[in-house]
């Protein structure tokens, strides 16, 4: 049976969609995008500060459906603009860490949701008791 998950730690979905959803011990969470869940704006800023919100709002969901940053096994990134790789790995490698990373992809697309310039999705695993990789 899946279980849906949410938490006020990342915003409100933006479409008919849950956070995430948690099946046996996979967690698959929905495309993040920088919005802050406090005002339920996209967060003004530069690219790094866009990058931060979006990468926290995956995390916490991540934490809320019982993982962790460890616990991830792949991330998909969406670029609007592949030239913002770079400024993007420094602030993914700042929270999500390099050791172990997870799998990951990066694209770049032509739009986004609400016109950002980034979005993040994961694949993680929940930690269960005496289990933890």
């Amino acid at each position: 049976m899946k279980e849906i998950v949410y938490t006020r730690e990342a915003p409100e979905p933006v479409g008919p969609y849950s956070q995430a959803v948690v099946f046996k011990d996979l967690i698959f969470v929905s495309g993040q995008i920088p919005i802050d869940p406090k005002t339920g704006k996209v967060v003004e800023g530069d690219f790094s500060a866009k990058s931060r919100q979006a990468l926290n709002n995956l995390v916490n969901i991540v934490r809320a459906a019982g993982g962790d940053v460890d616990t991830l096994l792949k991330v998909r990134v969406f670029l609007r603009n592949i030239s913002k790789f770079n400024e993007f790995n420094k602030v993914y490698s700042e929270i999500i860490g390099k050791n172990p990373p997870p799998s990951r992809v990066v694209v770049e697309v032509s739009n986004l949701p609400l016109g950002v310039e980034l979005e993040v999705e994961a694949t993680a695993y929940k930690i269960t008791e005496g289990k933890d990789s």
